[in-house]
């Protein structure tokens, strides 16, 4: 699967060990920024990020900042991006699994670099049930999001 992968100044570290979980679970990483030096603004590469999701370059994303909220926020002002943050494996899961979730924001200053690898594992390995009801809850969803209210 291809990953595309982002962070402001505040994730840069974690992002760093991230990269190397998702290569070692074998998927491509889509480097968004920044490579060498950290970077500044989470709308930025939260942007760059949700691009990539919608124009189909990524399956699907990791967006690392301080708290991992003002990721989510951003990305999610992008149509087609479904974004959370999560702090525990259960959210990562079922937020695919459930909820069709296709960014998962992580705050590098609230968890630790192990519980991050275990929810990029628990986000990563899962796939969308296809169960009527979620299907159903999905959909209306969309609605939603194509009214723009």
């Amino acid at each position: 699967m291809k990953i595309a992968l982002a962070c402001d100044h505040g994730g840069y570290p974690l992002k760093l060990e991230i990269k190397e979980c998702i290569l070692g679970m074998g998927h491509t990483v889509i480097e968004l920024g920044p490579e060498n030096t950290p970077g500044d603004d989470y709308p930025d590469f939260a942007e760059k990020l949700g691009v990539a999701i919608v124009n189909a370059e990524a399956e699907r994303g990791i967006l690392i900042c301080g708290s991992g909220v003002g990721a989510s926020i951003a990305a999610n002002k992008i149509r087609g991006v479904y974004a959370a943050v999560c702090h525990d494996t259960y959210s990562a899961h079922q937020g695919v699994e459930h909820d069709r979730m296709n960014v998962l924001c992580l705050g590098a200053r609230v968890i630790g670099s192990e519980l991050a690898k275990e929810l990029v594992e628990a986000f990563l390995n899962s796939q969308f049930s296809n169960a009527e009801r979620h299907v159903r809850r999905v959909n209306k969803v969309y609605k939603i999001e194509q009214a723009g209210k």
